[in-house]
């Protein structure tokens, strides 16, 4: 009975602690702080935006034979499978020759590229600039310099990097790339703008194309031409020419080989020395691929200076002694003649092999040819895809034409490119026919194109491509609905709000508890008296 007693008794003051005002004010603290803490941990939870981190960009330096080329790229911070997806934004061509041509005054290499590079520093948002990265690929102009003066090649390549270090970007060096990478990345960037690595799906993802094929890539420079095509590894003899390309999570097994010497410019040195070679006169020349009426006079050296023509030097060579070369537009001479500047023989006949013996899988699937391919049809006035009899009928048109006429036909008139049309054309049947091995029905798979979508095709998209697998992905933003500064300053503030009134409560509950303790005791000693 007593035991009930006290009990009731200690309820009785808790209650009364509790139904006092300090307590209730507690309790509504307490309650109010946990209905903020929740509020805001579901606000932010549910209504902050995750929004992508941004862009990278990339810039290339295409430093070819005759001309260099700087492209700027862009791609979003997240990568699909580890590859960036890269779009060209920016082109700008560097105005004067190729860097090659800066063998003998190094110094001024950089000189050139200023007037673009400054224009990138405004393409590319300034905070960004100490994070992109800069790269300069030469190519085949460059090798032929390293091969015969390898201190000159170093002198220009050392003058370019000097002068990226007083730059706002981050350089990554000025290298000499091989053939066969000029190939592969050629090879990339025409199936990757033409969409046969990836796509957008119906909720706008990037997937991988179902049963998408590939195109084979035809480039041709000004001092090597490169083939890149899909081939089966079983069955490739030559283990050098193959090389394997992992791209968004796929692997694809390439035949390329470059041809040094073969380029536009270089062949047409070569074809002009072979004139030289067959002519009565050292100094004067008649050439069936110039127009009629165009007549030229250069010094020996334009001729001779490169390592593609030094086997053919006449006795009397100096590169300071003009020579005279006459058109006289004859396209069956002009085809005749061009044949001559490859060498077939090696092959013996066998139907995998195409120039100088080198081993050659037979050619499949479509193609793309640029560069001088595109540029040599322009001035034939086709473009896209076309027949062999059509091309060869355009060829034997344009090389009918008289110099006068030539300012009449062509879109863009230069003297330099205009008198050697004509021998382009022959080059590039004979290359490709001969050569790579194309024929009547195979010659409508090839594409002469410039670009897709406003990127132009060339080694420079594949080669940042193929960058961007060592460039680190940045993971998602997250923009809070309260700024985290202020959220966690919430936080911190509610929390503490609660567990103060947590332990005011306990402290009530307990100052509460010691008076009904003491009462207890005092009545233990009646109870015993009973």
């Amino acid at each position: 009975m007593l035991a009930a007693e006290t009990r009731r008794t200690r309820a009785h003051a808790g209650l009364k602690t509790l139904s006092q005002t300090p307590a209730i004010v507690s309790l509504v603290v307490l309650f109010l702080s946990i209905v903020v803490l929740v509020t805001l941990s579901l606000v932010q939870a549910h209504l902050s935006q995750v929004i992508p981190p941004g862009l990278k960009y990339g810039v290339v330096l295409d430093a070819g034979s005759s001309r260099t080329t700087v492209y700027v790229y862009q791609w979003p911070a997240e990568k699909e499978n580890n590859t960036g997806v890269v779009s060209q934004t920016f082109e700008c061509s560097v105005r004067g020759p190729g860097i090659s041509s800066y063998r003998d005054n190094p110094q001024d290499a950089p000189t050139a590229l200023e007037d673009c590079m400054q224009r990138v520093q405004q393409q590319v948002p300034a905070p960004l600039h100490g994070a992109t990265r800069v790269y300069l690929g030469a190519t085949a102009g460059m090798r032929l310099l390293r091969l015969q003066n390898e201190t000159a090649a170093d002198g220009v390549l050392s003058s370019i990097q000097s002068y990226f270090e007083s730059q706002p970007f981050d350089f990554r060096g000025a290298q000499i790339i091989s053939g066969q990478e000029e190939g592969v990345y050629g090879w990339i960037t025409a199936n990757y703008i033409k969409g046969n690595f990836l796509e957008k799906d119906l909720w706008h993802m990037w997937v991988h194309p179902h049963g998408a094929d590939t195109t084979g890539a035809l480039d041709l420079g000004g001092a090597s031409t490169q083939i890149t095509f899909l081939a089966e590894a079983v069955g490739i003899r030559n283990a050098s020419d193959v090389v394997q390309v992992s791209l968004y999570g796929y692997t694809y097994t390439l035949y390329t080989h470059s041809f040094q010497c073969y380029g536009r410019n270089e062949a047409e040195k070569r074809f002009l020395a072979s004139l030289l070679q067959n002519s009565s006169a050292d100094t004067r020349v008649t050439n069936p691929c110039y127009p009629q009426g165009y007549r030229v006079t250069v010094p020996m050296g334009q001729v001779f200076d490169s390592l593609c023509t030094a086997q053919q030097r006449p006795a009397s060579y100096h590169p300071l002694r003009s020579i005279t070369l006459e058109g006289t537009g004859d396209p069956q001479l002009c085809w005749e003649k061009v044949a001559s500047i490859f060498d077939f023989r090696a092959c013996r006949g066998q139907e995998d092999c195409s120039i100088d013996g080198v081993y050659q899988p037979k050619v499949q699937g479509p193609f793309v040819a640029f560069a001088g391919f595109y540029y040599t049809a322009r001035a034939l006035n086709l473009s896209g895809s076309f027949s062999l009899a059509t091309f060869n009928a355009s060829t034997w048109s344009f090389c009918s034409r008289s110099w006068a006429e030539l300012p009449l036909l062509l879109p863009k008139f230069d003297e330099m490119y205009a008198r050697s049309h004509c021998f382009s054309a022959n080059y590039i049947y004979h290359l490709l026919v001969h050569g790579y091995r194309f024929t009547r029905e195979t010659w409508p798979q090839i594409h002469f194109e410039k670009e897709v979508g406003g990127s132009s095709i060339g080694w420079a998209l594949g080669y940042m491509l193929s960058l961007t697998n060592q460039i680190p992905a940045v993971g998602a933003l997250v923009r809070l609905s309260i700024p985290p500064a202020a959220f966690a300053g919430l936080l911190a503030l509610f929390a503490a709000t609660a567990l103060l009134s947590v332990a005011f409560l306990a402290f009530l509950c307990a100052s509460s508890a010691r008076p009904a303790k003491r009462s207890e005791r005092a009545l233990e000693p009646a109870a015993d008296t009973d």
